[in-house]
């Protein structure tokens, strides 16, 4: 599915691919893949807190909490916009916040990852570093984040369904997707 809005016009200055998704979308391992195929470089802002910060995100939401991760995130990334062009993969809540979507709408071309629940609970599953999944059962908690990010991830340029093919084929189809919305922008 890809969306034309008035902010996510597709053109020379959306230098910038960003991936948006809950945890477990495949972002990272996706844009590292669109990333060798562009020849631009490749950003996780997941690992750019953790160089910024000094220590690893469950760290950072223990000591600090939530919102001055949140606070630390919207700065790395506007710094990273501030840059050269890249894929950028960004973390499962940086979009929720207004001024990182529109700085994002500004300067990229977003493209989110959508998933299923199982496949998230199942791909999450793999990894125990994940702050948000800690305080509960994380199907439940899944569930919740999908009815609260799912309507705002929603604004997103262009939509790839994401599930149980291998990584190699969601990129191809992403790049697919991506090439059609640079050349089906409106006309100015």
């Amino acid at each position: 599915m890809i969306q034309n809005t008035p902010t996510s016009k597709p053109g020379p200055d959306k230098q910038f691919i960003v991936l948006i998704g809950l945890m477990g979308s495949g972002k990272t391992s996706i844009g590292r893949r669109i990333s060798d195929a562009t020849g631009l470089a490749f950003i996780d802002t997941d690992e750019e807190v953790v160089k910024a910060a000094g220590c690893p995100i469950p760290e950072i939401f223990a000591r600090f909490g939530e919102e001055e991760f949140r606070s630390g995130e919207r700065r790395v990334i506007q710094r990273i916009l501030e840059g050269a062009p890249a894929v950028i993969a960004t973390g499962g809540g940086s979009f929720m916040d207004s001024g990182t979507r529109n700085a994002v709408a500004k300067q990229g071309v977003t493209i989110w990852l959508r998933a299923g629940l199982d496949t998230l609970v199942e791909r999450t599953q793999r990894k125990n570093t994940r702050p948000l999944l800690r305080g509960g059962d994380p199907r439940e908690i899944l569930a919740q984040l999908m009815e609260e990010r799912y309507p705002i991830y929603g604004k997103a340029d262009i939509i790839v369904e994401v599930g149980a093919e291998h990584a190699d084929q969601t990129a191809r189809r992403a790049m697919s997707m991506l090439d059609a919305f640079r050349k089906t922008g409106p006309i100015l």
